[in-house]
């Protein structure tokens, strides 16, 4: 059986599956100079993995959505509603508090980035054999870790990170119920492990992409959340890992894995000089919206004196929040929609 790739066993590699592992192996090689970055280049950390990777693959949706006429046609109800719905439940949110808000979108934010890990591998399952209890059981899996470290957060002592801002999550310090999931966890993984052995063994096939997936995912979360307490691997392992997968699933399934016909203007995206424009464009959006965050509401890299918008956080919050509350919700349209690549 042929290994079930989205573009070529290549591209893949190296821009769905490998960016997981290389972040893990770059941490366990250079933790004391991921110390040094930290201290002494946190414009660069925040310019490159917040701003370039986090914020960029948000508008990677507008590749498949509201950038392609004729998809947009096809959900035109929806794209138009969807962004007045989320400006008018972050207004609503943001009457209760900058908490309740921050805490909301926290929650909705985690629930997002599990279920494209779950997407990804449902996606590189799709040729396996349809068994209930096969699907059971991959999903077991893919929950298990990402869930367990998201309860681990929740549980342990207070981490030296956030979601988005500090006490954005329900915590509740238990050691002991934590101990117990604990064992549950390195259960179900060995499970897995002994699992995907004898699956291969017997069937004498191994799908790669579907557990580079698993282990890529598990290896992150734990490390990011669990192994080490620390801001910036946190960032690196979260943000590398989503980001950059998302970004190459729109552009390999997307628009160079699609017609030019469908495709219309952006077809000049394909080829190298328009995988490059692609970048340029996310890059460009990405850095305009978190200027614009900064000047307005943070004045952490950049401030503006010049005018104090400090009582109209109330508006801008919620509305320069559109873009990626759209993405976590509007994702789990556009590929659940899409039964060969169900990546929300």
């Amino acid at each position: 059986m042929a290994q079930p790739w989205i573009h070529k066993p290549k591209t893949d590699s190296i821009f769905i599956l490998a960016p997981s592992f290389v972040v893990v192996v770059i941490v366990f090689m250079f933790q004391d100079f991921i110390k040094t970055v930290q201290n002494d280049y946190s414009f660069y950390t925040w310019l490159f993995l917040i701003v370039f990777i986090d914020v960029a693959h948000v508008y990677g949706t507008l590749f498949k959505t509201y950038f392609v006429p004729g998809e947009f046609r096809k959900k035109k109800k929806l794209l138009t509603a969807l962004p007045i719905i989320c400006f008018a439940v972050g207004l609503l949110l943001f009457t209760f508090g900058s908490a309740v808000f921050w805490s909301s979108l926290a929650y909705i934010a985690v629930f997002h980035f599990i279920r494209q890990q779950y997407g990804f591998m449902r996606l590189y399952a799709r040729n396996d054999t349809k068994t209930k209890i096969g699907g059971y059981i991959d999903n077991l899996i893919i929950y298990t870790a990402t869930g367990y470290p998201m309860v681990y957060w929740f549980l342990s002592s207070p981490r030296k990170f956030n979601w988005f801002v500090e006490k954005e999550f329900f915590r509740w310090s238990n050691h002991s119920l934590l101990s117990v999931l604990g064992y549950i966890y390195a259960a179900i993984m060995v499970f897995y492990i002994i699992r995907a052995a004898y699956k291969g063994i017997r069937e004498k096939y191994f799908n790669i992409p579907k557990n580079a997936v698993i282990i890529g995912t598990a290896l992150s979360w734990y490390f990011g959340i669990v192994y080490f307490n620390d801001d910036l691997i946190f960032t690196m392992l979260n943000v590398v890992s989503h980001g950059i997968p998302y970004m190459a699933l729109i552009y390999l399934k997307e628009i160079d894995g699609k017609p030019n016909k469908e495709l219309g203007v952006l077809s000049c995206l394909k080829e190298f000089k328009g995988l490059l424009l692609y970048i340029a464009i996310l890059l460009i959006i990405a850095f305009s919206e978190e200027y614009l965050w900064e000047i307005l509401v943070w004045n952490e890299q950049f401030s503006s004196t010049a005018i104090d918008f400090s009582g109209w956080q109330f508006l801008l919050v919620p509305l320069l929040t559109v873009p990626q509350f759209t993405h976590y919700i509007l994702d789990g349209f556009i590929w659940k929609s899409n039964k060969k690549a169900p990546v929300n």
